[in-house]
């Protein structure tokens, strides 16, 4: 129902009617949703368990949400929240990393945000105005729009990305006895070097991968082009 998912997402809804405020609301169905998604992953979340978390009948959600779908969709929507402010005060480069480090913030507080199961759909007003923000910091490089636009879906989803092992903690394990060191090893030195210091070397990986691609996007624009050099 595209049309029912464009009115839900940017609040062209009716009116609620006069009278008694009703038991349900769109907006605590959806907060509900959040808190189980939240705690247990989208998985766990179907319209009969928040039925039973809002001590509601599943019907009754039907008279505010058409579906599970578009609830995702809602849900999403009210997680990302409001973007940073990358129009005054920062360089490009400072402005995007701020960007992109508030991103994996709301990454980190909904995890289930980076389900695979959320698939492309109607992009809802929170996540537009991020998008319009990233573009904000990337337009002081003065590229084409089509340019910048390649280079903020790069950066979004780089971010998507590196996450995956923080939010997940599936930092990559190298089991000294199963790694063959003849066949392997280079990564035998790696996991050699890691348990030495008795650290995680990978701990300052999405600083690290954030910065290479910043400089790499800086590196592709004539220096004439930014306006903060």
């Amino acid at each position: 129902m595209p049309d029912d998912m464009e009115d839900l997402l940017w609040g062209r809804r009716a009116p609620a009617p006069r009278g008694r405020p009703p038991k349900l609301s769109l907006d605590r169905i959806v907060t509900t949703a959040m808190r189980i998604a939240d705690r247990e992953g989208l998985a766990a979340l179907s319209m009969k368990r928040l039925a039973e978390e809002l001590e509601s009948g599943v019907m009754s959600l039907y008279h505010h949400v058409p579906g599970k779908d578009e609830l995702v969709a809602l849900m999403a929507d009210t997680a990302y929240g409001e973007p940073p402010d990358t129009e005054t005060g920062d360089d490009w480069y400072t402005a995007l990393h701020r960007w992109a480090h508030a991103l994996r913030t709301v990454f980190h507080a909904h995890p289930w945000l980076t389900d695979p199961a959320i698939s492309p759909g109607v992009v809802g007003p929170n996540e537009t105005a991020w998008l319009e923000a990233e573009l904000t910091a990337l337009a002081r490089l003065r590229q084409p729009l089509a340019d910048a636009m390649k280079n903020a879906l790069a950066v979004s989803s780089y971010v998507r990305g590196a996450v995956q092992p923080e939010i997940h903690r599936r930092a990559p394990r190298f089991g000294h006895s199963a790694v063959d060191r003849n066949r392997f090893p280079l990564v035998s030195s790696f996991a050699d070097t890691a348990r030495a210091h008795d650290s995680d070397p990978l701990a300052d990986f999405f600083d690290v991968g954030l910065r290479r691609l910043l400089h790499g996007i800086r590196a592709s624009v004539p220096p004439q082009n930014d306006t903060d050099t």
